[in-house]
């Protein structure tokens, strides 16, 4: 039976992009299958109590200063080279991660993923304005005005509430985090354990 690997994702995290471009090598080694749950960060964060890095290390000597070295690691080690830290960061995900739940409802899902992806973290775009995001979707042969529509659906906005919920219940308190069956593994550098667990 293919093994699957469950990632609690929302785009406005730097680490979701990188993770979720090394977890398709994963995949691939271990035949197992990627599922997206499109979940709200700052959702997430509210429900638990935790904080943005920026916020909750802000005042530690040295500590961004190593999460951003750790990072620059990171993309050389997984040759990431078209990865650039996004200069409108933070950027307000709402509108796009109801974008992804929709998506797929329309059976797009993984060229919006690919399309919002390279935008949000290839190539800087400021994707919590419309109209960026309406061309970047239209640019990518995407249907932008039924997605954009289809955001605004009670049903669409009630999903991502619901995955959203459902995920810090389960553990979750962070993005990136991964499930294969009941075990959690958070963070990109537990990536080497999530594809243990998936090659047991």
């Amino acid at each position: 039976m293919t093994k699957t690997v469950e990632f609690i994702f929302d785009f406005g995290s730097p680490n979701a992009y990188l993770a979720y471009t090394v977890l398709q090598d994963i995949a691939r080694r271990t035949g197992a299958q990627v599922v997206l749950t499109p979940c709200l960060l700052g959702g997430i964060f509210k429900i638990t109590g935790n904080q943005a890095p920026m916020t909750a290390f802000g005042g530690v000597q040295g500590k961004l200063a190593y999460e951003a070295l750790e990072t620059k690691r990171f993309v050389a080690r997984h040759k990431l080279d078209r990865y650039q830290f996004n200069p409108h960061f933070p950027v307000n995900t709402l509108l796009i991660m109801r974008g992804l739940v929709a998506a797929r409802r329309l059976g797009v899902e993984q060229t919006y993923l690919d399309t919002v992806m390279a935008a949000m973290w290839e190539r800087g775009l400021k994707m919590d304005d419309p109209q960026v995001v309406a061309a970047a979707l239209a640019e990518a042969g995407l249907d932008a005005k039924a997605i954009l529509e289809a955001t605004q659906d009670p049903d669409v906005k009630a999903e991502l509430m619901a995955n959203t919920e459902q995920a810090a219940a389960r553990g979750a308190f962070g993005i990136p985090t991964f499930f294969v069956g009941d075990e959690m593994f958070f963070g990109k550098e537990r990536l080497d354990q999530v594809e243990e667990e998936l090659a047991a």
